[in-house]
């Protein structure tokens, strides 16, 4: 089998998607199934819909379109798609074209989709995002309001809702004060217009603490929850806890031994900087069994894995990973399996380098 690989198992993705689904649906909340760390994977993203997602978000046209137009996934074709990044000008005839609806902050953009859905004779559906502490997209809330107005008279524009994300560029987290203000702000655009928002959209997976901590909490108007890590990685994004119950190992990375020597564990000469423009943290360890393996920073983020027992990740180049091996001796063409972060699994799923082998709903993983 063909290495570097990730190893994915959908048996246990479909099993995460299911439970978290369920376990939402007793808040009255609707899970939205993102694949943008997947590239859009067609196997992924049918696994989280027949496990009960209603509709799939991605951040990258590219990847919806893919997924809409792959002959075999007919199911997916039916399914609304979600483009959950603001979209860009130069891809507007795309997105309206390929996305059911879209996460939006600028009237400058939202124009530009209604013109473009006149001309292909739809109407596009959009969720106006809502800054709440992050600081990453969205509008400001004393400018809903005044948003909204303009939005709704637009042609071939439906407001859908509105959403927040939290916990991605500065770490603010969900909780009953933020997800408060956001219930609230729909419940004014829908007193201010007369109108039923469908969707009020909390946030992603940094949201399942606030959600699932306790059967009584209050969860407002919000109604929908974007998960991909939680689904993926079977854990929660706050403070990368398993969540409980999940399975955490439904994909491994599995790369090839291709030299194994024991060397000094301090290099020799004048030290400059790495390759990637480092100065490099040098301690004498003696002389230490040295392994390399055939993966590098171009597929992968070395931070985000983490190696069996006996292993120590030392550093890595562009194409080499080095690791330590303490007691084992590993053998030219050994596989070693390592448990991944979302940072290793987003490089990782968009290196070609790495083969993608899945474990089919039904197989014996």
């Amino acid at each position: 089998m063909a290495a570097p690989r990730l190893e994915i198992d959908l048996n246990k993705i479909y099993y995460n998607t299911h439970e978290l689904v369920t376990r939402l649906a007793k808040h009255d909340i609707l899970v939205t199934g993102i694949t943008k760390a997947t590239l859009g994977s067609s196997e992924i993203a049918n696994t989280m819909m027949q496990a009960g997602v209603k509709t799939l978000g991605d951040s990258r046209i590219e990847n919806i379109k893919a997924m809409g137009l792959a002959e075999k996934d007919v199911l997916m074709r039916d399914i609304p798609m979600m483009l959950i990044r603001s979209p860009m000008l130069s891809q507007i005839k795309q997105v309206v074209r390929y996305a059911d609806m879209s996460f939006n902050t600028e009237i400058e953009v939202i124009k530009k989709l209604s013109s473009e859905a006149e001309k292909q004779g739809c109407i596009h559906q959009i969720l106006l995002m809502v800054e709440l502490g992050d600081l990453r997209e969205g509008i400001m809330p004393e400018d809903l309001i005044e948003t909204v107005r303009e939005v709704l008279r637009l042609p071939n524009i439906y407001l859908k809702g509105i959403g927040t994300n939290l916990a991605c560029r500065s770490g603010a987290s969900p909780d009953n004060t933020n997800m408060s203000t956001l219930s609230k702000l729909a419940d004014s655009i829908d007193a201010t217009f007369d109108l039923t928002l469908e969707i009020v959209s909390g946030g992603n997976s940094a949201n399942l603490q606030w959600a699932l901590s306790d059967i009584e909490t209050d969860t407002g108007r919000i109604n929908n929850l974007r998960l991909g890590e939680a689904i993926l990685l079977g854990c929660e994004t706050l403070q990368r806890r398993p969540i409980d119950g999940l399975h955490t190992n439904a994909i491994t990375l599995v790369a090839e031994v291709i030299e194994s020597k024991y060397k000094s564990s301090v290099p020799l000469g004048n030290i400059a900087e790495t390759a990637f423009g480092k100065s490099p943290s040098v301690i004498n360890h003696g002389t230490v069994k040295q392994t390399i393996l055939a993966i590098g920073i171009q597929d992968i983020d070395p931070s985000g894995l983490q190696a069996p027992a006996g292993l120590k990740i030392l550093a890595a180049s562009s194409d080499h990973l080095l690791v330590e091996s303490a007691k084992e001796n590993l053998f030219i063409g050994q596989e070693i399996t390592f448990q991944i972060n979302y940072s290793a699994l987003l490089r990782a799923m968009t290196s070609p380098f790495v083969s993608k082998v899945f474990t089919q709903i039904g197989a014996k993983s």
